[in-house]
C-alpha cells in the first residue's frame, strides 16, 4: 500500500526510548526529570471541577463554526485580565494548539511554503508542518547572559516561500519571554516582508518573580502579544492545558488581531465550520473553568518555584560539576549547561540506568552535546533525588572533563 510522503516519519524506537521502557516494564525505580503532565503531578483539582461538564444546555446541538459566544466572551474575560481589549469575533475555539495551528498553517500557506520557527523549541512544529505539507525552518535564539531572538538570523532565513513566523511566549523549553523591543522589531520585519505573526501564548500565566528564583524584568516584557499593537497580522494561540492544567479537556483557541486578520478570520470560520471539532460540554464548562484557574496556577507557582531553589541549592553545593544553569524567566523547564565530552543521549543513557530520566537538548533542537532539559513540574521528593543524582553524577566525571 502506497502511503503519502507527509506521514513517512521514522517510527522505529529509539534506544534511549527503548531502555527507558524497559526499565519502567522491570519495574526498577525513576526519578523522572521530564514530569510535565500536571494531573499526574499530585495537584489538587477541585472537587467539583467536572459538574461543569454536566450543564443540560450542551444536549442542544448548535453547530457554531468559531464556538459558542459564552466561551468566547470567556476567553476575552482572560484577556481582559492581561490588559487586552478583544471582540469575541477575534476568537475561534480549537480542540487544541495543535488544531489552532493545523487552521493557522492552511489558511496562510500553500504546499511547500515555508514557516520559520524560533529554535530551541517544542518539536511539535515538524510534525505539524509535515502534515500540512509546509516547510518549517528554525529561527535561532542565542544565549547571551539571557536568551534572544537572532533577529538578524531570522532576516537571513527568509526567501519569497516564507509565509509566517511561529514563536513561543515564553518559549518551551527556554522559558525566554519575547522581550518589546524584540517584538516590534519582529513586527517590522513581517509587515516588510509582509509574513504572519504565530505567537504560542501556553505558558503565559508561568512568570517568575525575581524572588521566586527567576530572573523576571520589565513586566512589559511578559505582556501578551493581545496588548501589543505591532501593526502586523498577528495569531495567538493558547489553551487550557497549560492555564488551567487541564491537557484532558482539550480546549484551546487561537486570536486574529492587526491588519487583515478579519479577512483571516471569514476564512478561518469556513475552515471551522468544515470539521465543528470542539464539543457542546467543554464548551459550556470553559468559562468555568477559567474562572477557577487561580487554585491550580496558584500550585503549579509554588512547585516550580520550591523545585527550582532546590536545583539551584544543589547546583551551588556541587559548583565544581561543571554544571550550569541559564536564566528562566518564565514556563516550567530548566536548561542545564553540561560538559559536552560525549552526545547527550549517552549522558541520558547513563543517568537512566542511575534512575533518573532527563530530556536530552537535542529533543528540543539544541546541539547533540552540551544540553539536558528539566522539568520542574515534578512532585518535590522526587525531583530532589533526581537532581542529587544528577549531580552526583557530573561530580564523579568532573576529573575527565578537566583532563579531557
Amino acid at each position: 500500500m502506497r502511503f503519502s510522503e507527509r506521514t513517512n516519519w521514522n517510527t522505529d524506537e529509539s534506544e534511549l526510548a527503548r531502555a527507558y521502557r524497559e526499565r519502567v516494564a522491570a519495574g526498577l525505580p525513576i526519578a523522572d526529570l521530564t514530569a510535565s503532565n500536571p494531573t499526574r503531578c499530585g495537584f489538587k483539582y477541585s472537587a467539583d471541577l467536572l459538574n461543569a461538564l454536566t450543564d443540560p444546555a450542551a444536549l442542544d446541538y448548535q453547530p457554531e463554526p468559531l464556538g459558542m459566544l459564552s466561551a468566547r466572551e470567556a476567553v476575552c474575560r482572560y484577556y481582559a485580565e492581561h490588559g487586552a481589549s478583544l471582540a469575541p469575533s477575534q476568537v475561534l475555539l480549537t480542540t487544541s494548539t495543535s488544531e489552532a495551528y493545523s487552521y493557522l498553517f492552511k489558511l496562510l500557506c500553500d504546499p511547500g511554503d515555508v514557516v520559520l520557527a524560533a529554535q530551541p523549541s517544542y518539536p511539535l512544529f515538524d510534525f505539524l508542518a509535515d502534515a500540512e505539507v509546509v516547510k518549517l525552518a528554525p529561527a535561532p535564539l542565542v544565549y547571551d547572559h539571557r536568551w534572544q531572538l537572532n533577529l538578524e538570523g531570522l532576516r537571513r532565513k527568509i526567501t519569497e516561500h516564507t509565509r509566517a513566523v511561529v514563536l513561543v511566549h515564553p518559549n518551551n523549553p527556554t522559558g525566554h519571554f519575547t522581550k518589546l523591543d524584540e517584538a516590534q522589531e519582529l513586527a517590522r520585519i513581517c509587515r516588510e516582508h509582509n509574513l504572519a505573526l504565530i505567537v504560542d501564548e501556553v505558558f503565559l500565566d508561568c512568570r517568575f518573580e525575581n524572588s521566586e528564583g527567576g530572573d523576571a524584568g520589565d513586566p512589559r516584557d511578559g505582556a501578551s502579544f493581545a496588548v501589543r499593537d505591532l501593526g502586523a497580522l498577528t495569531f495567538i494561540v493558547s489553551g487550557i492545558s497549560k492555564i488551567c492544567g487541564l491537557p484532558q479537556m482539550k480546549a484551546a483557541w487561537l486570536v486574529a488581531a492587526g491588519p487583515g486578520s478579519s479577512e483571516a478570520m471569514a476564512r478561518l470560520e469556513v475552515l471551522a465550520d468544515t470539521y465543528l471539532s470542539m464539543n457542546a460540554p467543554v464548551q459550556r464548562a470553559l468559562p468555568v473553568w477559567l474562572g477557577q484557574r487561580a487554585h491550580l496556577q496558584g500550585q503549579i507557582r509554588e512547585r516550580v518555584r520550591r523545585n527550582l531553589a532546590e536545583m539551584d541549592r544543589q547546583l551551588a553545593a556541587h559548583s565544581r560539576a561543571l554544571v550550569n544553569r541559564l536564566r528562566v524567566e518564565g514556563g516550567w523547564y530548566a536548561i542545564l549547561r553540561i560538559p559536552a565530552v560525549q552526545p547527550d543521549e549517552m549522558t541520558a543513557r547513563q543517568l537512566l540506568t542511575l534512575g533518573v530520566w532527563v530530556y536530552t537538548g537535542y529533543f528540543f533542537g539544541f546541539g547533540d552535546s552540551g544540553w539536558l532539559v528539566i522539568s520542574l513540574l515534578a512532585i518535590p521528593a522526587e525531583f530532589s533525588t533526581g537532581i542529587r543524582v544528577l549531580m552526583e553524577y557530573f561530580r564523579q566525571n568532573q576529573e575527565s572533563y578537566l583532563t579531557g
